[in-house]
């Protein structure tokens, strides 16, 4: 219920303080203050219900008593959690000068912590002539002490102990399939219901695609910004993920699922968006930063009418403009102290490394206060390590803490699966953490957040089932999404009946996880790839807010057999201590590191020449007694491997073979096989690993020799 704004409610007005920025409440009254360099005067209106054109009060800020520097601010006794507001600003619209205030247009808060949206809510109304307030969102203030987080802290899991999950929130459950209540899919309460089964996966991490508020609107018909990489709000979780359409339930139902998973052992790291806002370039709407001071928000080219585009998507955010800073850092704080997120993954973060000229920086200052603020210093922080314009910065990325999502491991252990030519040297080097890319000292492998697939591109199903792109949905012509997707669709393009090319992609998939889990450094998966989840071929779903983007749940039974082997995978990456060290493989020679040999068909002779398609390896690491012998077959004919000789009272099992079906292409040591040959066959295009075991005596040996 939202406390009517009249002159009983509003018992004095005082000047306020600039800080802090947004709408603090004191239990009493709230101090309103916004960041507005240029503007001429500011008006505060205030509004019964989201609904309504006109404001129930408007105050005017006077310049000399409301206004410090560029701050303009206010402290209004009687207001409480729950009033809808917003901004007028006017000043100069000088496009030349790089000026778009408009004073007709209703402006929410920057700092604002909570939405209200309006039933005819349009953006269009923010860049059309007039008074948009009807069609604007509101502001809404909150009271930040009263949750009850019943004692809950930050998880501070070691990225050597992650195993990270990519999800959008939204299509997790929207499915009917999910079984979830109609009211609650797609909204953060039904991701609390499928806990269980992220456990069961084996996942103590999850990466959640983009939550702060974005823009739904795709302007294209039947469609929708369904990512939502075009944020409006940064303070604020998305509406549009909640079951409770109260703004301040959606503040705390956000609460309750960030609870739930630390309850279970689950960080949440959020996909942060501060390249761009949903203002877009000079044809944008007028929202909030653009009528607050358009020329400190957003980098301006030489003719300052029109926006530098490093995000591909309209605009960009002056983020090494001080103020520009500091309303990012407010934000990471706030979310990481106030609503408990363990991390972010920062979306196109290379366009942090430009100046306001748009220059490479080789100290960026938005970086570094990100790396070193105390109130972060727990937080996991993750670079999406390059921009639209081509700044890509994979293995050299600013700072000494900031991991990164390894796009050159994508596409090498891609190559490598669907034999291109001369891949092999750089198998072994995404295999050993990337070691040739993170060479700086005190590089650790573990910041290399390994991944094959990512939202961005095809499905794990789909990269092994198109050779193309197929993204005539989009409305684009299928003009949008990478050209380059290092797929192959195993002899027919896209759906099949035919039973050789389906167990060929089944075994495709399996050897992408298998060399995902077995390599150095911190994996990541893409929602329903453990299930072969397809999105028909698109590579850019970020406007399919339907079934191609939905997972399915009907397929957590119907691939059961993946599912099991990737379930297999994940709990035997963690049981390895070997691949939860800090120290890359390849490190020097000493008793605490792993020893790795390599070999190719042959014993101790990998063959790197751009003809091969064979790679082996065997790691020894005395410390925890993890032997492993990995042999692995691009080519399109079976290998005879060489086996080195195990310890003296050891014996070789074969716990995986990819080319084989469940449940003997992943077996638990107790029940695999013995390798009692010094030779092995390794089918064409498949992986075996071995692992020792102490030797057992007599009959047992014989019946495990016989399997």
């Amino acid at each position: 219920m939202v406390a009517k704004v009249s002159s009983n409610t509003l018992q004095s007005l005082d000047a306020g303080n600039s800080y802090p920025l947004g709408a603090t409440y004191n239990g009493e009254g709230v101090n309103f203050s916004v960041f507005a360099e240029f503007a001429e005067n500011v008006d505060l209106l205030f509004f019964d219900h989201e609904d309504d054109g006109k404001p129930s009060r408007v105050i005017k800020l006077e310049p000399k008593l409301n206004h410090t520097f560029n701050y303009w601010h206010i402290y209004v006794q009687g207001i409480k959690p729950g009033q809808r507001y917003g901004y007028r600003v006017r000043g100069p619209f000088d496009p030349h000068g790089g000026h778009r205030f408009d004073g007709d247009k209703l402006l929410i808060d920057p700092y604002g912590k909570a939405l209200a949206t309006p039933a005819v809510y349009d953006p269009k109304h923010g860049f059309s002539a007039g008074d948009n307030a009807a069609y604007a969102m509101k502001s809404v203030v909150i009271d930040r002490r009263d949750y009850d987080w019943e004692g809950d802290q930050l998880l501070n899991q070691p990225y050597n102990s992650l195993m990270i999950y990519e999800l959008h929130v939204g299509g997790f459950t929207k499915s009917p399939s999910s079984c979830v209540a109609k009211h609650k899919r797609g909204t953060f309460a039904g991701l609390v219901q499928k806990i269980p089964y992220l456990k069961s996966l084996g996942i103590n991490c999850v990466e959640l695609m983009p939550v702060q508020q974005f823009e739904e609107h795709s302007f294209q018909p039947r469609l929708s910004n369904y990512w939502g990489y075009n944020p409006i709000s940064f303070f604020v979780p998305h509406m549009g993920f909640s079951s409770n359409k109260d703004p301040l339930g959606v503040v705390d139902e956000f609460r309750d699922m960030v609870k739930a998973l630390h309850q279970a052992g689950i960080s949440v790291i959020l996909d942060v968006v501060f390249n761009h806002t949903s203002e877009g370039n000079e044809l944008g709407p007028t929202q909030s930063f653009k009528g607050f001071s358009n020329r400190v928000y957003y980098l301006l080219s030489g003719d300052r009418r029109y926006y530098s585009n490093f995000s591909g998507c309209g605009n960009t955010l002056n983020a090494n403009r001080s103020v520009v800073r500091r309303l990012i850092l407010d934000c990471l704080k706030y979310w990481v102290a106030e609503m408990h997120v363990d991390g972010f993954r920062f979306d196109l973060a290379s366009t942090f490394s430009r100046d306001e000229f748009g220059s490479p920086l080789a100290n960026s200052p938005i970086l570094w206060d990100i790396e070193t603020d105390p109130v972060l210093a727990s937080a996991k922080i993750i670079a999406e390590p390059w921009d639209a314009a081509g700044l890509y910065e994979v293995g050299s990325f600013a700072g000494h803490r900031w991991s990164e999502w390894n796009g050159r491991f994508r596409d090498d252990i891609r190559r490598f699966v669907k034999s291109d030519d001369g891949m092999t040297q750089h198998l072994a080097a995404r295999l050993t953490g990337s070691s040739d890319l993170f060479s700086r000292p005190g590089s650790l492998p573990n910041r290399s957040i390994n991944f094959i697939t990512c939202h961005d591109g095809f499905t794990l199903h789909d990269l092994v089932s198109y050779n193309e792109k197929h993204n005539l949905e989009n409305g684009e012509g299928n003009k949008d999404g990478a050209d380059a997707n290092f797929s192959w669709n195993c002899g027919v393009e896209g759906a099949t009946d035919d039973a050789g090319i389906l167990t060929l992609r089944k075994r495709q998939m399996k050897n992408l996880m298998t060399l995902l889990m077995i390599s150095e450094g911190t994996p990541m998966l893409l929602m329903g790839d453990e299930v072969m989840r397809s999105q028909n071929g698109n590579n850019n779903a970020w406007c399919q807010d339907n079934e191609t983007s939905w997972f399915n749940w009907t397929t957590v039974k119907e691939n059961d057999d993946m599912l099991r082997f990737v379930k297999m995978l994940i709990e035997s990456y963690k049981q390895l201590e070997v691949f939860q060290l800090n120290e890359f493989w390849m490190a020097p020679a000493c008793a605490v590191y792993p020893h790795l040999t390599w070999h190719g068909a042959k014993l101790y002779q990998p063959d790197w020449g751009a003809k091969s398609r064979t790679l082996a390896f065997t790691l020894n690491y005395i410390a925890s007694g993890d032997h492993l012998h990995v042999m692995i077959n691009a080519h399109w004919e079976k290998v005879f491997f060489e086996v080195p000789l195990p310890g003296s009272s050891e014996i070789w099992y074969r716990v995986v073979d990819t080319y084989r079906d469940s449940p003997d292409d992943f077996m638990e040591l107790s029940k695999a096989p013995a390798q009692l040959t010094r030779q092995i066959q390794v089918q064409s295009r498949s992986i075996v690993i071995l692992k020792t075991q102490k030797r057992k005596v007599g009959k047992d040996v014989m019946t495990r020799a016989g399997k």
